[in-house]
């Protein structure tokens, strides 16, 4: 028989290797106690990957199609928990490894149940709680459920089903067994033959590795993206199948494979790795637990090659932090005065910001949440920044929100920098009034919102903050003599211009010098997502224009009013007649403008280089 490949490439050629390395051991069994298992061919062999974006690898008698047995049982079991609830199940199924036989005649002597979903007293009961309009119904919605797992309609091999009522008097035993017990309070033979039935699903290795795939990937089947069960149900079956699917083999399974798996008498097994793949194979020969002999040795070269033991760990859990710096050593892009700088170099380590990156579960949170803890005493503000996270756990959301309330009640504001809303609305608000803290959408606004708190609390009470000027006080005008100073302080001309306003657009030609006297304005540059990027912002007693009025070039960015402004404009042409009328006053003009275009570049350069294009 020449091995079928699906599709090929390096984990491919690993998959055809674990083939050919299980494919000589011909040792078991057929299942003989039912005749149409009987008449297989013994040596069939398929084995099939698939991951849980939808990839998938195989090798063999892939498309061979075979009945499903007791693979059913997980599936069944999905179905009934989203019928009746975990707790109703519950109440008829236990999820105990039994150490016994599957189609062992028994229930557990102290709770009258069966021990598990995945023994065939368990999987009667299980087929027993399906809800529909009649039998036919309740068989059909089984039927649809397995074909939503597969990812395409699943038929039943009528003569398979055919030999299993023929001879399947033992599990007619457990169904009235069961009734006998009142876990099944309906007609016993109808629960049993719609077990008969769903066992007579025909599958194929490729469709039985999409379905575990569909468990790997939260109950959603990755190639119809169509939801085949809830995430929660999901993480149930999964527990139940660790410790229950293997019979009572399950032990050694877990320690050699360490895969939540399902067998069944067919000869098939299926194996998932939650998040990662979903590993099916068929081969009909069994052992004496009753599950395949090559599909067993396969799944175990399978772990062991691709280190999928979900108790294998690469690495010792890391903290979540990817840096973690304070406020004077990463600035904003705001240009600050002097005195802000003298304060903020001063006083800058009571306030730092905490960036994240990966998955923010547990683990990754604790030692987040730890480590500020530790660091927050000295602090009135921080940033914790998110746009690194990929996925954000409940528990991590819960523990945010809790050290945000924790620290407000020590004095201490937090920040959150999450623009994809990973958090929701659990964790502070758009409020400038809530005591914990603000949520932003890039970490240099929220940079400078520490930086404000620091300077709140830093700056002396008799120095209120500079928000509005007259002209003549403009720091660009205080080098001339008052007489100068009043004489150029007539040439301006005094503009309001609305927040948002376009001042100057990127490739314009000089406009003019321009003196800021109230609120702020914004420099930026675009992006590499087309948005919008502050390089500087600027604010009263600060300037802009100078370069493309000294040097006669466009403007090289886009200048935009980030507040209402109130702005004294020189005019081009009466800037370039002071050459004439009054050099003396040019001259000490231009150095004023000089000095405070050397500080704006200085200011945006540090905060380039300490960043570089991240914000």
């Amino acid at each position: 028989m020449v091995p079928q490949t699906v599709d090929p490439g390096v984990v491919a050629r690993i998959v055809t290797d674990v083939y050919q390395l299980c494919r000589a051991d011909d040792s078991g069994d057929l299942a003989d106690y039912i005749p149409e298992l009987a008449a297989v061919q013994p040596d069939s062999f398929g084995l099939c990957l698939a991951t849980a974006d939808g990839r998938v690898y195989g090798t063999g008698d892939v498309n061979t199609e075979f009945t499903i047995q007791s693979i059913s049982k997980p599936f069944t079991y999905a179905l009934a928990l989203a019928d009746r609830g975990i707790e109703t199940v519950d109440e008829h199924i236990d999820v105990e490894p039994s150490g016994d036989a599957f189609n062992e005649i028994s229930l557990d002597p102290v709770t009258e149940r069966p021990r598990n979903p995945m023994i065939n007293a368990g999987a009667i009961t299980a087929a027993a709680l399906i809800t529909g309009r009649d039998p036919a119904d309740r068989f059909e919605r089984i039927r649809h459920c397995y074909s939503r797992f597969a990812g395409r309609v699943l038929t039943m091999n009528e003569a398979v089903y055919a030999s299993e009522a023929r001879t399947g008097f033992r599990n007619r035993a457990i169904g009235y067994m069961l009734r006998s017990f009142g876990i099944i309070e309906s007609d016993p033979d109808e629960a049993v033959d719609r077990y008969f039935r769903q066992c007579s699903i025909d599958i194929t290795c490729r469709d039985l590795a999409l379905m575990a795939a569909t468990l790997a990937n939260n109950g959603v089947n990755p190639l119809t993206r169509e939801r085949a069960l809830t995430a929660a149900l999901t993480e149930r079956v999964l527990s139940v199948m660790t410790t229950c699917g293997m019979y009572n083999a399950a032990g050694d399974w877990v320690t050699t494979v360490g895969l939540p798996a399902k067998s069944g008498v067919g000869g098939g097994i299926l194996a998932v790795l939650p998040g990662q793949i979903g590993i099916a194979v068929y081969s009909p020969r069994l052992d004496r637990h009753g599950n395949s002999v090559r599909g067993v040795t396969a799944c175990r070269a399978l772990s062991q090659r691709l280190e999928l033991h979900f108790l294998h760990v690469t690495r010792a859990a890391r903290t979540a932090i990817r840096a973690a710096y304070s406020v004077a050593e990463v600035p904003s892009r705001l240009r600050r005065t002097t005195e802000e700088l003298d304060l903020l170099a001063a006083h800058g380590h009571r306030a730092r910001v905490y960036e994240l990156h990966g998955d923010l579960l547990f683990a990754g949170a604790e030692r987040a949440v730890r480590e500020i803890e530790e660091q927050a005493r000295e602090l009135v503000a921080l940033v914790v920044d998110l746009r690194r996270v990929d996925e954000v756990s409940t528990i991590a959301v819960q523990m945010l929100d809790a050290l945000q309330t924790e620290l407000a009640a020590a004095g201490c504001r937090v920040a959150i920098v999450d623009p994809d809303g990973k958090l929701g609305h659990l964790v502070s608000s758009l409020d400038p009034a809530d005591p914990r803290g603000l949520v932003f959408v890039d970490r240099d606004t929220a940079t400078e919102w520490c930086e404000d708190i620091v300077l709140a609390h830093h700056r002396p009470e008799d120095e209120p903050a500079c928000t509005s000027l007259p002209i003549e006080d403009h720091p660009a005008l205080a080098a001339l003599a008052p007489d100068d100073r009043a004489r150029l302080a007539k040439d301006f001309e005094v503009r309001t211009i609305a927040r948002g306003e376009l001042i100057a657009e990127r490739g314009s030609r000089r406009s003019g010098l321009y003196l800021i006297l109230e609120g702020r304005v914004r420099i930026t540059f675009e992006g590499t997502d087309a948005r919008p990027l502050r390089l500087i912002s600027l604010s009263a007693g600060m300037s802009f224009g100078e370069v493309p009025m000294l040097l006669g070039t466009p403007f090289v960015n886009d200048v935009c009013a980030e507040t209402a402004v109130r702005v004294a404009v020189l005019r081009p042409e009466r800037f370039d007649t002071l050459t004439e009328q009054a050099p003396q006053i040019k001259l000490a003009l231009l150095e004023r403008l000089a000095a405070g275009a050397y500080a704006q570049m200085h200011t945006a350069v540090r905060a380039i280089a300490v960043r570089g294009g991240d914000y």
